[in-house]
């Protein structure tokens, strides 16, 4: 069967597509959207048409239960945070950063061992991009992308400050960085948007300063 037949227009990058080529497809509307990756497909569809508005990618459709669109919003952050860890590599380094720390006030241990320890900035944030993501895709905890237990989103707080630390040092400690990508995605003026509208992470102490973003993001704080 063709991709059409199967479920109507189907976004899919063929394999050997170059960069420049990708995503090269019509609009999905979200009513044609179906099966287990709709919540995904529909969110990743959001940013790439407009990443500069916050409010509406973060704002659950209906179609989906309020818990699945955070899940698939956290799993998204962590995939993008990826690159941020690429953008970082030469600047992050043990000499520079040898703690995790954000403003001069707050400094971080990483969670991501048996017992929390210092860790330099950059391992700090890989460890915990690679712990979300073996909690995010644990099918024991998340055995259905279209539903997800309330047990089951009690990790969705914890998850959601040890990211916000992540985008605390890159603002305060390498801020050109921290700009460039910004500037590009909204990642996290995103970020903040959704964790204050799920109410993930207690609107104070605030390690990015709220006035920060001119946009719906700051009126929610």
């Amino acid at each position: 069967l063709s991709q059409k037949k199967m479920s109507g227009i189907v976004g899919r990058n063929p394999r050997g597509t170059k960069a420049e080529n990708f995503y090269n497809w019509d609009k999905i509307e979200l009513k044609d959207m179906d099966g287990s990756l709709a919540a995904q497909q529909y969110l990743q569809q959001l940013i790439r048409n407009n990443p500069s508005n916050v409010a509406v990618i973060c704002e659950c459709p209906k179609k989906f239960e309020p818990l699945v669109w955070q899940y698939e919003h956290l799993r998204q952050f962590t995939l993008e945070l990826n690159t941020l860890v690429a953008l970082l590599s030469d600047v992050c380094t043990i000499e520079s950063c040898p703690q995790m720390i954000a403003t001069s006030e707050w400094a971080f241990l990483c969670a991501s061992h048996k017992q929390p320890q210092e860790c330099s900035a950059m391992d700090y944030i890989v460890h915990t991009l690679d712990q979300t993501s073996a909690n995010l895709n644990n099918h024991k905890n998340f055995p259905s992308r279209v539903t997800v237990l309330s047990s089951s989103s009690k990790i969705f707080e914890s998850t959601s400050r040890r990211l916000y630390r992540i985008f605390g040092h890159c603002f305060h400690h390498h801020r050109e960085v921290f700009d460039a990508l910004e500037s590009k995605n909204h990642i996290c003026e995103r970020f903040i948007t959704f964790m204050t509208i799920y109410k993930l992470v207690p609107p104070s102490p605030m390690l990015i300063p709220s006035n920060h973003f001119n946009s719906s993001s700051s009126s929610l704080l």
